[in-house]
């Protein structure tokens, strides 16, 4: 072994707990893993150069809406405060589960006794001939979304790569600064992850009234170059699209590219059991990156949502530390909300029907109003609504407790919200 070598080893730093990931399940786990543990010795990496901020916040902060310095989840005070030793702006590019070793972006390696792997998603760039030597913007950092804001004010005409949640709201903020918007979705409707048909086009017909947005929903991109205007797509079956930004929507993927030869498994994301346990022993996942059982059938699934990273963060944290009040995974259930356009949609839970459920449907176009709700065996599966009073988190803790609707199934099908929060108000006391 080389002198450096054996240097390298002795000063190598050395933490009970690691945690990869500076967000929402990372800070819940570093929160769960205090409350029980308030002497180990506790990291956290984060590859952004920022204190903890949430992706929620991002399209807030392209609209003007929140201000850039006013987002962040922690500052240092708070990591002093809990004994952490808080360093941002270091990816993780690789684990050795055998020697219980990370290694960082700047070559550091970092001696763990337990590992939380926290690192989240980052957006996913479609294979497209030609797309890698055109510009484009994406929305996943704050840094992505202060870049957008400053274009916002010279761009023309903006297309959108993209029609799910990222795509629609970015799509909305152009539209407001004066852009002309053009959004290209290779599915048959906007917001395919969230709602039904019928759902979409109520939200894409206030894109085209109150933004003059322009939809191309089941729409191939085949090829993409630089134009003289700016950035030209040749779509499949149609005419091409010019603008002078292009915004890439496209979906996200759970950072995984550090587990080459760790021996963790993987599918989509990391695979995690009822406890956020990884096959390798010492080591966790949660959040955007961890596949974990489905609520409805066990499947293992991604559910990229703020809750649910929450919920997985904490149940890590806990195990980590050893807490006997654990109770395990309970699955995952979809919960989303969004406004537009000074409108509101809510979806939680499956829009897949089992067999033999009972599904309701309220509708009127005309009025922007949808609620749609599914019974199976008297409990709520999903409910999903637009410009209609719910209670997303009354929702989804009623899917999550299976609780029984049937003594009052007429006044909740009449009044969700109402009846919603009164049965919970009985069931949390």
């Amino acid at each position: 072994m080389l002198k450096s070598e054996i240097t390298q080893i002795m000063v190598m730093e050395r933490t009970d707990y690691l945690i990869a990931g500076a967000s929402h399940a990372a800070l819940a786990a570093m929160h769960a893993i205090r409350l029980v543990d308030a002497d180990g010795s506790l990291t956290v990496v984060g590859r952004d150069r920022k204190l903890p901020y949430s992706p929620t916040a991002l399209p807030y902060v392209v609209s003007g809406r929140s201000d850039s310095n006013l987002v962040f989840l922690r500052d240092d005070a708070y990591f002093a405060l809990a004994r952490t030793s808080y360093r941002c702006g270091h990816a993780l590019v690789r684990v050795e589960p055998a020697n219980r070793i990370a290694e960082l972006d700047d070559g550091s390696r970092l001696q763990f006794g337990k590992l939380l792997l926290a690192t989240g998603a980052r957006p996913v760039i479609p294979s497209i001939p030609g797309f890698e030597a055109v510009p484009y913007h994406v929305l996943r950092t704050l840094d992505d979304a202060l870049r957008l804001r400053a274009e916002l004010p010279r761009t023309r005409h903006a297309i959108v790569l993209g029609a799910g949640l990222i795509g629609m709201h970015a799509a909305e903020n152009l539209s407001k600064s004066g852009a002309r918007v053009t959004i290209i979705e290779l599915q048959g409707q906007v917001l395919p992850g969230y709602f039904d048909a019928e759902a979409a086009a109520i939200i894409a017909g206030a894109f085209e009234r109150d933004g003059h947005v322009t939809i191309h929903t089941d729409t191939r991109v085949i090829a993409a170059e630089a134009g003289p205007q700016g950035v030209v797509l040749r779509l499949q079956g149609g005419p091409p699209v010019t603008g002078d930004l292009l915004l890439v929507g496209a979906g996200v993927a759970p950072v995984v590219d550090f587990l080459s030869g760790s021996g963790i498994r993987c599918d989509r994301g990391i695979l995690v059991d009822a406890s956020m346990r990884t096959s390798v022993e010492g080591i966790w996942a949660a959040g955007d990156v961890a596949q974990a059982a489905s609520f409805y059938d066990a499947r293992p699934v991604l559910n990229g949502i703020l809750p649910n990273a929450v919920e997985q963060g904490r149940i890590a944290g806990m195990d980590m530390a050893g807490d006997r009040t654990l109770q395990g995974y309970r699955g995952a259930v979809p919960l989303n909300t969004y406004s537009y356009f000074g409108r509101h949609a809510v979806s939680v839970g499956s829009a897949t029907a089992p067999p033999g459920a009972e599904i309701i449907v309220r509708s009127d176009a005309d009025a922007e109003r949808y609620l749609k709700i599914i019974l199976d065996e008297g409990r709520l599966h999903g409910i999903f609504a637009i410009n209609t009073p719910l209670d997303a988190g009354v929702m989804w803790q009623l899917v999550r407790r299976r609780t029984d609707l049937t003594p009052l199934r007429d006044r909740f099908l009449a009044q969700p919200r109402e009846a919603g929060r009164a049965l919970m108000s009985r069931l949390w006391r």
